[in-house]
């Protein structure tokens, strides 16, 4: 079995799978949302304190299982610099009194390896487009080592772009779901925000002008909260779709996934699964209690660099903060 460790950001999560069959054994994770909420955004060192504690009392519960790891495994790029030394440090430990090999894992390839939680198959190649509040991508990925970034954000990241929307209108925090929340009950047509690089041909996203475009129409119109809420996640999610058919007319994908945090938008997941059916793609999307950061995703992808020997010595393994693939 592996132990994998993730505390990238503000959730707390250790799990254990099985290496034969990819099955999830174990999988906890705690989460400090109520705790940054009041600052409408995490406190890097708030949050590491926080994992101090939460990280030893979920190991408490992973002891049975100590006698029958073969490695243990940790998110150690990217995400913030002060949480990931906290699970760092605890995968240094593990490594060395159960004496097993130590798997430094990439957070961003854990995203897509939550499409293949408890099942030992993958499908690849595929798209895959990663939304979460740190990071904007289009992706092609052949294999665990074969990963082709096709478009990336030039500024914020379609989950961030929602937390800031969020936070202008003292909504609170997390911003995804409670925007989400308010644009059901909001006409999507009642602001005309602008999409993003439309005119421009750069396969890039960007949310800075639009989140800018919302400021304005907040200040003239605070009381429509619901359609500024609409409105923006109706553009928001028409950028993505805009760059990502404009790379479907020169790359052609069977397989087609979402993931990352922002992937649990039902609005964005109803219209990327729209457009998957107009270009005969089939469309995967990891389980809802998977899309945010989580152990589990991170024990899945390390099977993958188990079985090709992707092992780091005690000295050897960095935290990369800003570290993509």
């Amino acid at each position: 079995m592996i132990l994998s460790i993730e505390s990238s950001c503000d959730d707390s999560s250790i799990a254990i799978t099985r290496i034969s069959d990819a099955k999830l054994l174990f999988h906890k994770k705690i989460s400090q949302e109520i705790n940054h909420s009041k600052y409408g955004g995490v406190v890097p060192e708030l949050a590491a304190r926080l994992h101090a504690i939460a990280l030893p009392n979920i190991l408490e519960e992973c002891k049975k299982y100590f006698q029958d790891l073969k490695a243990v495994a940790v998110t150690n790029e990217p995400g913030l610099s002060v949480t990931l030394v906290e699970g760092v440090c605890m995968a240094k430990a593990l490594s060395i009194s159960l004496d097993i090999p130590l798997l430094p894992i990439n957070h961003l390839k854990g995203h897509i390896y939550s499409l293949f939680i408890d099942n030992p198959k993958t499908v690849f190649p595929m798209g895959v487009l990663l939304v979460s509040g740190g990071h904007t991508q289009l992706l092609h990925v052949e294999s665990y080592e074969k990963i082709e970034v096709l478009a990336t954000t030039l500024d914020d990241s379609f989950g961030e772009s929602f937390d800031k929307v969020a936070k202008m209108l003292r909504l609170g925090y997390p911003g995804g779901p409670v925007v989400e929340e308010c644009a059901k009950n909001g006409d999507e047509k009642r602001f005309d925000f602008t999409v993003p690089l439309l005119r421009t041909p750069k396969l890039a996203f960007s949310y800075s002008g639009l989140k800018n475009q919302v400021r304005l129409a907040i200040e003239e119109n605070p009381e429509a909260k619901n359609d500024i809420c609409a409105s923006f996640q109706n553009i928001a999610t028409k950028h993505l779709l805009h760059k990502l058919k404009k790379v479907l007319q020169v790359k052609k994908f069977d397989n087609f996934a979402i993931v990352g945090g922002a992937s649990a938008n039902k609005y964005l997941r109803s219209e990327i699964e729209d457009l998957c059916k107009k270009q005969n793609m089939t469309l995967h999307v990891a389980d809802l209690q998977f899309c945010s950061d989580n152990a589990a995703m991170i024990g899945r992808c390390a099977i993958e660099a188990y079985n090709l020997g992707k092992f780091a010595n005690l000295d050897e393994i960095e935290i990369n903060p800003r570290t993509n693939f």
